[in-house]
Protein backbone atom coordinates (compact mmCIF):
# COMPACT_ATOMS: atom_id res chain seq x y z
CA UNK A 1 0.00 0.00 0.00
CA UNK A 2 1.57 3.42 -1.19
CA UNK A 3 1.21 5.86 1.64
CA UNK A 4 2.01 9.48 1.92
CA UNK A 5 6.15 9.85 1.00
CA UNK A 6 4.59 8.77 -2.45
CA UNK A 7 2.09 11.61 -2.71
CA UNK A 8 5.16 13.48 -1.43
CA UNK A 9 7.30 12.66 -3.94
CA UNK A 10 4.89 13.41 -6.74
CA UNK A 11 3.58 16.44 -5.42
CA UNK A 12 6.99 17.88 -3.76
CA UNK A 13 6.98 18.95 -0.05
CA UNK A 14 4.14 20.07 1.33
CA UNK A 15 3.13 23.58 2.18
CA UNK A 16 4.08 25.27 5.99
CA UNK A 17 0.99 24.75 7.37
CA UNK A 18 -0.54 23.79 10.89
CA UNK A 19 -2.75 20.90 12.05
CA UNK A 20 -4.06 19.59 15.26
CA UNK A 21 -5.91 15.59 15.99
CA UNK A 22 -8.32 18.28 16.61
CA UNK A 23 -9.24 19.24 13.14
CA UNK A 24 -10.87 15.79 12.36
CA UNK A 25 -13.13 15.25 15.45
CA UNK A 26 -16.48 17.31 14.23
CA UNK A 27 -16.30 15.29 11.63
CA UNK A 28 -15.63 12.30 12.38
CA UNK A 29 -18.45 12.68 14.85
CA UNK A 30 -20.71 13.57 12.37
CA UNK A 31 -19.35 9.93 10.17
CA UNK A 32 -19.86 8.06 13.57
CA UNK A 33 -16.09 6.70 12.67
CA UNK A 34 -12.57 7.32 12.20
CA UNK A 35 -11.80 8.27 8.23
CA UNK A 36 -8.94 6.36 6.38
CA UNK A 37 -5.55 7.67 7.79
CA UNK A 38 -3.59 7.94 4.66
CA UNK A 39 -6.47 10.18 3.63
CA UNK A 40 -6.24 12.76 6.83
CA UNK A 41 -2.24 12.67 7.11
CA UNK A 42 -2.54 14.04 3.38
CA UNK A 43 -5.00 16.49 3.85
CA UNK A 44 -3.31 17.49 7.29
CA UNK A 45 -0.21 17.96 5.28
CA UNK A 46 -1.42 19.96 2.06
CA UNK A 47 -4.67 20.88 3.10
CA UNK A 48 -7.93 22.28 0.57
CA UNK A 49 -6.99 22.02 -2.48
CA UNK A 50 -6.65 20.46 -5.92
CA UNK A 51 -4.70 17.93 -7.32
CA UNK A 52 -3.27 18.09 -10.93
CA UNK A 53 -5.76 20.89 -11.75
CA UNK A 54 -8.57 18.34 -11.20
CA UNK A 55 -9.28 16.18 -8.10
CA UNK A 56 -10.57 18.62 -5.64
CA UNK A 57 -9.88 17.64 -2.06
CA UNK A 58 -11.24 19.38 1.63
CA UNK A 59 -9.28 19.55 4.80
CA UNK A 60 -11.82 20.29 7.79
CA UNK A 61 -10.03 23.64 8.74
CA UNK A 62 -9.90 24.54 5.04
CA UNK A 63 -10.76 27.30 3.11
CA UNK A 64 -14.19 25.26 2.05
CA UNK A 65 -14.63 23.30 5.46
CA UNK A 66 -14.88 18.79 4.60
CA UNK A 67 -17.92 18.78 6.89
CA UNK A 68 -19.90 21.50 5.35
CA UNK A 69 -19.45 20.03 2.19
CA UNK A 70 -19.89 16.24 3.23
CA UNK A 71 -23.67 16.86 4.92
CA UNK A 72 -24.73 18.96 1.71
CA UNK A 73 -23.29 16.27 -0.60
CA UNK A 74 -24.95 13.46 1.84
CA UNK A 75 -28.09 15.44 1.47
CA UNK A 76 -28.22 16.14 -2.27
CA UNK A 77 -27.78 12.74 -3.27
CA UNK A 78 -29.52 11.16 -0.21
CA UNK A 79 -32.33 12.72 -2.22
CA UNK A 80 -31.58 11.42 -5.27
CA UNK A 81 -30.92 8.08 -4.00
CA UNK A 82 -34.45 8.03 -1.98
CA UNK A 83 -36.26 8.81 -5.38
CA UNK A 84 -34.27 6.24 -7.65
CA UNK A 85 -33.28 3.83 -5.25
CA UNK A 86 -33.43 0.85 -7.63
CA UNK A 87 -31.08 2.76 -9.85
CA UNK A 88 -28.51 2.97 -7.90
CA UNK A 89 -26.57 0.89 -5.69
CA UNK A 90 -25.29 2.64 -2.86
CA UNK A 91 -27.00 4.71 0.04
CA UNK A 92 -25.33 7.23 1.83
CA UNK A 93 -24.19 8.56 4.90
CA UNK A 94 -26.23 9.21 7.39
CA UNK A 95 -27.37 5.41 6.33
CA UNK A 96 -25.89 2.79 7.60
CA UNK A 97 -23.08 1.64 5.35
CA UNK A 98 -23.65 4.76 3.10
CA UNK A 99 -21.25 6.43 1.26
CA UNK A 100 -18.95 9.46 2.86
CA UNK A 101 -18.17 12.47 0.74
CA UNK A 102 -14.54 13.23 0.69
CA UNK A 103 -14.20 14.88 -2.97
CA UNK A 104 -14.99 15.91 -6.60
CA UNK A 105 -12.87 16.18 -9.86
CA UNK A 106 -14.05 19.08 -12.28
CA UNK A 107 -15.28 16.62 -14.88
CA UNK A 108 -18.37 16.42 -12.33
CA UNK A 109 -17.45 13.04 -11.23
CA UNK A 110 -18.39 13.10 -7.23
CA UNK A 111 -15.87 11.11 -4.55
CA UNK A 112 -16.98 9.07 -1.60
CA UNK A 113 -15.50 6.83 0.79
CA UNK A 114 -17.31 3.51 0.99
CA UNK A 115 -17.31 1.76 4.74
CA UNK A 116 -17.22 -1.47 3.72
CA UNK A 117 -14.92 -3.11 6.20
CA UNK A 118 -14.71 -2.36 9.78
CA UNK A 119 -11.14 -0.81 9.81
CA UNK A 120 -11.22 3.09 7.97
CA UNK A 121 -8.22 2.29 5.98
CA UNK A 122 -9.53 -0.87 4.60
CA UNK A 123 -12.63 1.43 2.86
CA UNK A 124 -12.57 1.29 -0.86
CA UNK A 125 -13.46 4.73 -3.19
CA UNK A 126 -16.52 5.31 -4.84
CA UNK A 127 -16.49 7.32 -7.74
CA UNK A 128 -20.30 8.37 -8.76
CA UNK A 129 -19.54 9.19 -12.17
CA UNK A 130 -21.57 12.12 -13.75
CA UNK A 131 -23.98 10.63 -15.91
CA UNK A 132 -22.70 6.75 -15.51
CA UNK A 133 -23.01 4.01 -12.85
CA UNK A 134 -20.56 4.47 -9.78
CA UNK A 135 -17.26 2.72 -10.07
CA UNK A 136 -15.41 1.19 -7.24
CA UNK A 137 -11.93 1.49 -6.68
CA UNK A 138 -10.47 -1.41 -4.54
CA UNK A 139 -7.69 0.38 -3.01
CA UNK A 140 -6.61 3.47 -0.48
CA UNK A 141 -7.13 7.00 -0.84
CA UNK A 142 -3.44 7.46 -1.61
CA UNK A 143 -3.61 4.47 -4.49
CA UNK A 144 -6.71 5.86 -5.90
CA UNK A 145 -4.95 9.43 -6.31
CA UNK A 146 -1.73 7.69 -7.84
CA UNK A 147 -4.08 5.68 -10.21
CA UNK A 148 -5.80 9.02 -11.07
CA UNK A 149 -2.56 11.05 -11.46
CA UNK A 150 -1.15 8.23 -13.48
CA UNK A 151 -4.26 7.92 -15.94
CA UNK A 152 -3.94 12.20 -16.85
CA UNK A 153 0.01 11.64 -17.14
CA UNK A 154 -0.47 8.54 -19.43
CA UNK A 155 -2.49 10.57 -22.33
CA UNK A 156 -2.02 11.23 -25.82
CA UNK A 157 0.13 14.61 -26.37
CA UNK A 158 -3.11 15.89 -28.21
CA UNK A 159 -5.62 15.12 -25.62
CA UNK A 160 -8.02 17.62 -25.52
CA UNK A 161 -7.95 19.17 -28.67
CA UNK A 162 -10.79 18.04 -31.38
CA UNK A 163 -8.85 15.55 -33.93
CA UNK A 164 -10.50 17.79 -36.59
CA UNK A 165 -8.64 20.80 -35.79
CA UNK A 166 -5.48 19.13 -35.28
CA UNK A 167 -4.83 19.72 -39.45
CA UNK A 168 -5.59 23.87 -38.93
CA UNK A 169 -3.15 24.06 -36.01
CA UNK A 170 0.61 24.88 -36.79
CA UNK A 171 3.53 22.81 -34.58
CA UNK A 172 4.17 26.17 -32.42
CA UNK A 173 0.33 26.35 -31.71
CA UNK A 174 0.49 22.46 -30.23
CA UNK A 175 3.90 23.21 -28.49
CA UNK A 176 2.37 26.90 -27.11
CA UNK A 177 -1.18 25.04 -25.90
CA UNK A 178 0.90 21.92 -24.41
CA UNK A 179 2.48 24.83 -22.71
CA UNK A 180 -0.27 26.14 -20.86
CA UNK A 181 -1.50 22.22 -19.76
CA UNK A 182 -4.63 22.97 -22.15
CA UNK A 183 -3.49 19.82 -24.06
CA UNK A 184 -1.69 16.82 -23.38
CA UNK A 185 -0.37 15.07 -20.09
CA UNK A 186 -0.85 16.82 -17.07
CA UNK A 187 2.22 17.05 -14.47
CA UNK A 188 1.42 16.02 -11.29
CA UNK A 189 0.63 19.55 -8.79
CA UNK A 190 -1.30 20.19 -5.65
CA UNK A 191 -2.30 23.84 -5.24
CA UNK A 192 -3.55 24.87 -2.16
CA UNK A 193 -6.60 27.11 -1.70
Amino acid sequence: MAGLDDLVELFGPPPARESSPGDWAEVEDYVGSALPRDFKAFLDAYGTGVICGELVVFHPQGSSPLLARMRKIHESFGQSWRRDSDEYPFRFHPDPGGLVSWGYDYSGDEHFFWPCAPKPDRWKVVTNVNGASPEVFDGSFTDFVLSFVKRLRDVDPHHGIDPDALEFLEQEDLYELAALGEIGPVNPSFEPF
